[in-house]
């Protein structure tokens, strides 16, 4: 698996982004990537670890010293064969996700340098479209359909390994283009949307049917099916109701982020309808990484000034004792989007928009104070008094989801996804398509 001693001699390479100047003119990808020499060097670096914590860790199970082990070696048809057999998409997940499996990575347990897994697996689906690779198969049909409610990263999911397993698979989306989440919640500096058509492409080649515009009442779905997947995800944001919330220029960071994508596909929206940051100085509320899109994209359309407020205490900066591993380590989190221009501030929460002329201005916020919980659990908020008031133009509120709720189904429906479990990762939510496509199959099967 790679070259056992090659951690010894060969440093931890990422590929990087692009130059900050440069990338905030554009929507393009920011991040770089390796030649290929370069990136057998860091797929080499996999130690053979006698317990892989890193597939230990993967919510997909993927294997990556065994694919790496393929790349270090040249064999990329190789690493493609073992990297799809647990992931369905790693053009999305090597460039969107967090990589747990990174986090548990002896190098980066023993000497915070683990194996650049993420963008090694990128490596290697581009490389397998690229050398044609990937490539649509036939599957013999089983006689039985399955209508999957959602087309986000777990419908694609659940779809895709429906499709394979003989069923008719039909993908119902509300809205005008496939891919939920991934088209409309993400970036195209992170995604290139080309990137979800190509996929796209693959599937509708290989049978699986997908009707856009198809808004679905769950409680009457559609007939002629034999099972549903219902794939809606979180489409409920959390919202911040304190006083001002009526204000012009308060939104939610996916009605900005949403739109943007749009722009960007050929849309065009009226002077009154389009949110911008242009000239304006904003205010994210929120420290996740949909906050950080808006910082990204608030750069990009031209804003004077971005801050990004959190209700939650600064974490610490690379090491935190609270939160050893096998936790996630809650670190500071630095992202292109902070590093082209943003100020940064924490423990601060809400108390009211204030506003001229029926337009926000400003949000006064105050100072808080997190106290342990003698009960134990999450800690007590408490307000400190200090308070002041935040200039802002545009308010872009990225808090979070609300855990949907749904109506009492049939047996033969079948719940996936952040639908079932509320927000969460991109990497999860394949995850839970896959699981639910099993799971389908296992009850229609009747094993």
């Amino acid at each position: 698996m790679g070259n056992p001693k090659a951690f010894l001699t060969i440093p931890r390479q990422e590929a990087g982004y692009r130059p900050v100047h440069d990338r905030i003119a554009d929507f393009g990808e920011v991040e770089q990537t390796l030649n290929v020499s370069d990136r057998r060097l860091q797929a080499s670096r996999c130690m053979d670890c006698g317990v892989p914590f890193c597939h230990w860790a993967c919510p997909l199970g993927n294997r990556p010293p065994e694919f790496q082990d393929a790349v270090f070696r040249g064999r990329w048809k190789e690493a493609y064969e073992i990297l799809s057999q647990t992931n369905d998409f790693p053009e999305f997940t090597g460039r969107i996700c967090p990589a747990l499996c990174e986090k548990s990575c002896v190098l980066k347990l023993s000497m915070d340098a683990p194996v650049t897994i993420r963008e090694d697996e990128c490596a290697v689906i581009e490389t397998a479209f690229q050398e044609g690779y990937v490539q649509p198969r036939q599957y013999e049909r089983n006689g039985k359909k399955v209508a999957v409610i959602g087309s986000g990263p777990t419908g694609l999911a659940a779809a895709n390994q429906l499709n394979q397993k003989g069923y008719e698979v039909t993908v119902f989306e509300k809205q005008e283009y496939v891919g939920g989440l991934l088209r409309f919640g993400i970036p195209n500096f992170k995604l290139q949307k080309g990137i979800i058509n190509r996929r796209i492409q693959v599937m509708e080649t290989e049978g699986i049917v997908f009707q856009t515009n198809a808004d679905i009442d769950l409680n009457h779905l559609p007939e002629g099916f034999d099972a549903y997947c219902i794939c809606t995800g979180t489409p409920e944001a959390r919202d911040l109701k304190i006083p001002g919330r009526d204000l012009k220029g308060i939104h939610f960071a996916m009605e900005m982020l949403a739109q943007q994508n749009r722009v960007l596909a050929g849309q065009t929206f009226s002077k009154e309808e389009r949110i911008s940051a242009k000239g304006k100085h904003v205010l994210v509320i929120g420290g996740g990484d949909t906050g950080s899109d808006c910082i990204g994209t608030s750069n990009r359309q031209g804003a004077v000034s971005v801050t990004q407020i959190e209700i939650m205490p600064k974490p610490p900066v690379g090491q935190n004792p609270a939160t050893p591993w096998p936790q996630w380590p809650v670190v500071l989190k630095t992202s292109s989007s902070h590093e082209e221009g943003c100020e940064r501030r924490w423990s601060l929460t809400s108390n009211q928009f204030i506003g001229e002329n029926g337009h926000v201005t400003g949000v006064e916020v105050e100072e808080v104070e997190w106290v342990p919980n003698p009960e134990g659990g999450r800690p007590i908020m408490r307000p400190t008094g200090k308070k002041e008031i935040l200039k802002a133009d545009l308010v872009l509120l990225a808090m979070g989801f609300l855990k949907p709720e749904h109506p009492a189904y049939a047996e033969n429906v079948f719940l996936a996804g952040d639908a079932a479990t509320g927000a969460s990762l991109v990497v999860k939510c394949i995850a839970g398509g896959r699981k639910a496509a099993a799971d389908i199959d296992a009850y229609l099967t009747g094993k």
